[in-house]
């Protein structure tokens, strides 16, 4: 049994990625800091921050509509992580360990997406 969002596989998963894109946009140019680092790093807080917001409502509904802003963000995060690695902000090794990162989540958000369906239909 679940005792806290923080017991949730996805969440932790989500938020492992947000530690890296926070650790990997340090070394970005300056240049970025109010553009795409700002819009990198708001984009990973925001697929934990939703999973864990969801996790607190009282309905399965809001969950689930919790769910689909951390998938659109994991998304816009993906994006971005193709966008610095084409622009040679990130090395591509790193990117394909976010890009990584970012595709189990986006599997995990699914599944559980899927399984909250699942049972508010019944």
């Amino acid at each position: 049994m679940l005792k806290s969002y923080r017991d949730l596989k996805v969440w932790d998963k989500a938020y492992e990625v947000s530690l890296s894109v926070y650790r990997l946009t340090r070394d970005f140019p300056a240049t970025e800091r109010y553009g795409l680092v700002n819009q990198m790093r708001r984009a990973a807080v925001s697929v934990p921050s939703n999973i864990a917001e969801g996790y607190g409502r009282g309905s399965t509904q809001e969950y689930i509509r919790s769910l689909r802003i951390a998938f659109g963000s994991n998304s816009e995060l993906e994006t971005q992580v193709m966008l610095s690695r084409d622009l040679k902000f990130l090395k591509p090794a790193a990117a394909d360990e976010l890009l990584q990162g970012i595709s189990e989540v986006e599997l995990m958000l699914k599944a559980l997406m899927k399984r909250l369906k699942n049972r508010a239909s019944r």
